[in-house]
């Protein structure tokens, strides 16, 4: 594989890709997992145990609420780890391997729940909905849409079906007149599936003891993710030369979006968006993502000899005279200057803005696509995540280019321009417009993620680098808490899922104001030397 050089002092410097690439299966495996959670759980949530929008944000939010400690705690912890496997290693191996168990040991939770509303969950067949009419009938329940004719959204079932037989045909799908092809049925998204989400949550009321099962097991899972995320983070600078960093970085992030496009994929397999599968069994799905973690663990283990590229990166920095601890003056930190705090706080509010604006919609997304496009969530999303990484090296050269901050603001611009044209979009919206938007949508985040980390870090000096990415995660993180409950509340009270997409565009959009008040962090406007240079991602 070719190697990218740079010179001090005329020495050639070169990042050693593959081995660059075996570190990061770590991530890679993270990333998998993360897609897989972020796409199926909040689904499994309202489909099976029939949480509103804000309960399940609350569930949602619950690994940025452990993140928030645990990811600084492990991090600190691992800096003091010797074993002779190294100091990363043993908690990436133990932590993936715990979390694959428990992985697996959710989707057979998942299956309890599923036999306790076995009474109405076989999809278009009749006696299941003659059972469910019976249950819900006199119920008042909420449609997704507002009634075309009336613009009501609240509707009891007997009342809008005094003929079971009526309610008991509603198949969901049905052949488009035009196109003849088979589509969403709009009457099985407004009727049926809040009558079925009412019944699986009083069943769960009645019997709450599987959902509590269920959250403890999650929890656990999210206690094993967390514990291993930052040493896997940490392990890339600990064997890489400090000036090859940020083209390691750009591999290493690289690897976690495959990792994700990877997962998206084997949702279109599955047709785990499709709403005939709404109530599918996720077991075999998540033993294949279960696996793809233990395959790259493997890749992990066998390629990567921490201790030994330790060294190596050790002895690079020796023959190259780079100091391979923090670059320092000699003091272990360096007080900004009113104005760099200035900035330096107006670049974590504009964090925390699109933080909450883009997690709203991430954490959210699956079971908007369900409810109101009537489409499968996997496609739009695998194009948001191929955009941006085809954006990636074009947007590191514009940045090289006219700096930063002007180039975050333009993806500002793009991705709060699409939330909020996607804002206006149904089931019969146009398949291309949409995919444009999530298009554009995915460059838009690209141009903000590129460069966001950087700024932040650019205002450090040496042995601050650590605190000042403590910084960047702890605003990402809080905003990632609050917004899935915040988003789902404000549905909840609307009735209906219509306010994502405005939400996540206003919030996208404020940030755009903080960041034009930003003075300090810039880079200064140079080529990059290479394109590879240019590829440098902040996660």
């Amino acid at each position: 594989m070719a190697k990218e050089k740079k010179r001090i002092g005329g020495a050639p410097m070169k990042l050693n890709y593959k081995r660059t690439v075996y570190v990061g299966f770590a991530f890679f495996l993270i990333c998998t997992f993360w897609q897989a959670y972020d796409t199926i759980i909040p689904k499994i949530l309202t489909d099976k145990y029939g949480m509103n929008q804000a309960n399940s944000g609350i569930i949602m939010a619950l690994d940025n609420i452990l993140a928030l400690f645990m990811l600084p705690l492990f991090g600190a912890i691992s800096d003091r780890h010797f074993r002779k496997s190294g100091r990363r290693t043993p908690f990436i191996m133990v932590g993936t391997i715990v979390a694959v168990v428990l992985l697996v040991a959710l989707s057979f939770v998942d299956n309890m729940q599923l036999k306790n509303i076995s009474d109405v969950s076989a999809i278009d067949d009749p006696a299941a909905l003659e059972r469910l009419y019976d249950a819900e009938k006199d119920e008042k329940l909420l449609m997704p849409d507002p009634d075309p004719e009336t613009g009501e959204q609240e509707f009891i079932l007997a009342e809008k079906f005094p003929d079971k037989t009526a309610f008991t045909e509603i198949k969901s799908q049905v052949e488009n007149a035009e196109t003849k092809k088979m589509e969403t049925n709009k009457d099985y998204t407004n009727y049926v599936v809040p009558a079925r989400q009412h019944y699986a949550q009083r069943v769960t009321h009645n019997n709450p003891k599987t959902l509590i099962l269920f959250i403890a097991v999650l929890l656990l899972l999210l206690i094993a993710m967390a514990t291993f995320r930052s040493p896997a983070v940490a392990l890339m600078p600990d064997v890489t030369i400090k000036p090859l960093r940020s083209k390691a970085n750009a591999i290493i992030n690289l690897m976690g979006t495959l990792g994700g496009a990877l997962v998206l994929v084997l949702g279109i397999v599955f047709s785990t968006g499709a709403v005939k599968n709404s109530l599918m069994s996720y077991t075999t799905f998540f033993a294949i993502v279960a696996g793809i973690m233990l395959v790259c663990l493997l890749v992990f283990r066998l390629k990567v000899d921490e201790p030994r590229f330790v060294k190596e990166m050790e002895a690079e920095s020796r023959k190259y005279g780079i100091d391979d601890g923090e670059e320092s003056d000699g003091s272990d930190s360096r007080k900004l200057s009113s104005a760099e705090r200035r900035s330096l706080l107006l670049i974590l509010a504009s964090v925390v803005l699109w933080f909450m604006g883009y997690n709203a919609v991430t954490s959210k997304y699956s079971v908007y696509a369900t409810q109101v496009l009537a489409r499968d969530y996997n496609t739009t999303l695998i194009i948001a995540q191929v955009t941006a990484l085809i954006a990636f090296i074009p947007v590191g050269m514009l940045a090289s280019k006219i700096g930063r901050k002007k180039t975050i603001l333009i993806g500002i611009i793009l991705l709060a321009g699409s939330f909020a044209i996607a804002s206006s979009l149904r089931q019969n919206s146009s398949a291309l417009l949409m995919n444009i938007l999530f298009a554009l949508a995915g460059i838009g985040w690209a141009t903000i993620n590129v460069n966001s980390f950087p700024m932040v870090v650019e205002l450090s000096r040496g042995s601050d680098v650590g605190r000042y990415t403590g910084f960047y995660y702890t605003a990402s993180m809080a905003a990632q808490t609050v917004t899935p409950y915040l988003s789902g509340l404000l549905m909840d009270k609307a009735g209906n899922m219509y306010p994502l997409f405005p939400y996540a565009a206003v919030f996208v959009a404020l940030s755009a104001v903080t960041m034009l008040f930003v003075r300090h962090g810039d880079s200064k406007p140079i080529p990059a030397k290479t394109k590879l240079e240019a590829f440098d991602v902040g996660d």
